[in-house]
């Protein structure tokens, strides 16, 4: 496929999110307080994955999905993780929700409830959006919002690096999905997903590919340090970065 063909599809995807989001967000948003948190995040998540499909319809970017024995499945109400991801695009965000057995509750900054349809639909789910410049008060309200949304059966997910990094790159890995898994006693279950080779951050511009999604072992808080234990998450996505986009990684 030419670059030029792959400009043009990648115009018609977010003209068709933009197109689908307005009449979603606003549905959500009037119909909220009739609705309870299960209802509207079922909502929310037809629109995501919506979204999700449109990328492999509109631009080709398909989807691969290893490890899927390492997290419970839907029939087991009761197993809680917390999931721990590399974060390369705005893709996985749209893809977890539709790859995953059960409810997710992102944690994410509280600007993205400003934007426009989308932003407002998700300031009425049930998720935690937090304040980062207030850290302290930032991580009380992760740690307050884990500890009950765990045992509503939902799962936490966090990118420990806290922003989109570039392909082939590695950003500083936080410890709060570590500090929440050790509060709750939740088990961490890392992911890697090498997104950046179909839809790069700060970009507009979707390649048709095959975007890998890597789940790794749970990892027990049992007995841990935070930080101890985000150095075994970090390494184990890290490793497997290098092992699913190698190019990526290559120095001279």
């Amino acid at each position: 496929m030419t670059k030029a063909l792959s400009v043009v599809r990648s115009i018609l995807f977010f003209l068709y999110m933009a197109i689908t989001v307005v009449p979603w967000g606003a549905a959500v948003c009037i119909c909220a307080p009739f609705l309870s948190a299960d209802q509207i995040y079922r909502w929310c998540i037809n629109w995501v994955a919506l979204a999700h499909h449109g990328s492999r319809w509109i631009c080709g970017v398909k989807k691969r999905v290893i490890g899927m024995e390492n997290v419970p499945s839907a029939a087991d109400a009761t197993g809680a993780v917390i999931l721990a991801s590399k974060h390369q695009s705005t893709w996985e965000t749209f893809a977890f929700p539709v790859v995953m057995p059960h409810p997710l509750a992102y944690v994410f900054k509280k600007e993205l409830i400003y934007v426009p349809f989308f932003g407002w639909a998700m300031a009425r789910m049930d998720m935690i959006h937090i304040d980062r410049s207030r850290r302290t008060e930032a991580w009380n309200k992760v740690a307050e919002q884990g500890r009950r949304l765990s045992g509503l059966g939902k799962w936490v997910i966090m990118f420990p690096e806290g922003t989109r990094s570039a392909r082939g790159a590695q950003g500083t890995y936080k410890s709060g999905a570590t500090r929440l898994a050790i509060a709750t006693g939740v088990p961490v279950v890392p992911i890697a997903v090498d997104s950046a080779r179909c839809w790069p951050r700060k970009s507009f511009w979707l390649k048709p590919g095959v975007v890998t999604i890597s789940i790794g072992k749970p990892i027990s808080p049992e007995g841990r340090e935070p930080e101890e234990m985000m150095r075994e998450v970090e390494a184990w996505i890290e490793a497997e970065m290098r092992r699913l986009d190698p190019e990526a990684y290559v120095t001279a």
